[in-house]
């Protein structure tokens, strides 16, 4: 079982890959990028983005975290926009214009705001399901005394049909 950081981390990781490469193409298209990219581009995309999403998967972040996540999104922006720039059929090179550099470091820091925020609310829920399930696995403790006094009405009762049975005429005779 694994524990509510690593969950975290990998969700961290995943969003991370996921949104550079979604963030790349349309930070790269809003911005001018020219036509979408084709096959060859989106799979060179995705290749550098799971990989930008297993190193940050695999990083154990517990300080500054939203500027660590900042500076971690926009590394997979400029991994994204250089796969972007450099296997795309329309070539614009390197270069950022300030549009699309202006596109791309909101995206960032939109990104990682939003990480961030999965990452508080995951922990959240993760601590709220970890609370519910203590509290239905949990055994119910009931109060058994180890000894049950009986009324005195059934101990009456008992009594009356104890000797009741033994009125009657079956049985060997009495000798007097």
């Amino acid at each position: 079982m694994q524990s509510r950081g690593e969950a975290v981390a990998r969700l961290r990781g995943c969003a991370v890959g996921a949104l550079s490469g979604a963030i790349a193409i349309a930070a790269h298209g809003a911005a001018g990028g020219g036509m979408p990219p084709g096959q060859a581009a989106i799979v060179a995309l995705l290749l550098a983005c799971t990989a930008t999403g297993a190193a940050v998967a695999s990083a154990r972040i517990t300080e500054l975290v939203l500027p660590i996540l900042i500076v971690v999104v926009a590394a997979g922006q400029l991994v994204g926009h250089a796969t972007l720039a450099l296997t795309s059929v329309h070539s614009h090179g390197l270069q950022l214009s300030p549009a699309m550099l202006g596109a791309h470091a909101a995206a960032t820091v939109v990104a990682a705001i939003l990480i961030r925020g999965g990452e508080r609310a995951c922990a959240a829920a993760f601590a709220a399901i970890a609370r519910i399930a203590v509290a239905i696995l949990t055994p119910l403790r009931v109060h058994t005394p180890l000894w049950v006094r009986t009324p005195g009405t059934r101990r009456a009762r008992a009594l009356e049909l104890l000797v009741g049975a033994a009125d009657g005429t079956r049985g060997p005779p009495v000798l007097a």
